[in-house]
């Protein structure tokens, strides 16, 4: 914990507190993540017996995305999220914090969904290279061009241990209306 009373001071250790972020998801210093306590630390004892459960269970609602976008015949529309150790049998190849497509169409895609109250998420609008933090490196637009056109055609869906197959047809459904 720390205290002061000069409040841009404050300001700035908030910011270093949330990964150097100002606004959310831009970052103009390097920071972590500092926000464990106690009272969070006994929260995650509880929660912790679930995690295998709730990972199984986004990992099925993935599975559902895929033969969804497959029965609405999206492949070619959009790009559906990688799986390189999918056939490897592994059991926890992928947990799917996120569910993540591409499209060059992301924007006009995220307004669609917006307007059917289908909420989406961009995590990452700029490339590490373009954040503000990193100027010191050196490096300029253009430098990373596959990450600049990934900053700019991924999107989150809705994903979540208990998301219902209705909701995921749902998100599918407004997808597949956008691209008609």
């Amino acid at each position: 914990m720390i205290i002061c009373r000069d409040d841009q001071f404050a300001r700035e250790l908030r910011i270093f507190r949330e990964h150097g972020m100002e606004p959310r998801y831009y970052h103009r210093v390097i920071g972590g993540n500092f926000r464990l306590d106690e009272i969070q630390a006994a929260i995650l004892a509880v929660k912790l017996p679930h995690l295998e459960s709730w990972s199984a269970a986004r990992c099925a609602a993935a599975d559902f995305y895929r033969g969804e976008f497959a029965h609405a015949r999206l492949e070619k529309k959009i790009t559906l999220p990688a799986e390189p150790y999918r056939n490897l049998g592994l059991k926890n190849h992928h947990i799917y914090h996120q569910y993540v497509i591409r499209t060059p169409m992301r924007d006009a895609l995220r307004e669609h969904l917006a307007k059917r109250e289908i909420e989406t998420a961009i995590y990452y609008p700029l490339g590490l290279h373009e954040q503000k933090c990193f100027a010191y490196l050196g490096y300029k637009k253009g430098d990373f061009a596959e990450t600049e056109r990934a900053a700019h055609e991924t999107l989150a869906l809705p994903i979540y241990p208990g998301i219902s197959h209705a909701a995921q047809r749902q998100v599918v459904g407004a997808i597949a209306e956008f691209f008609e």
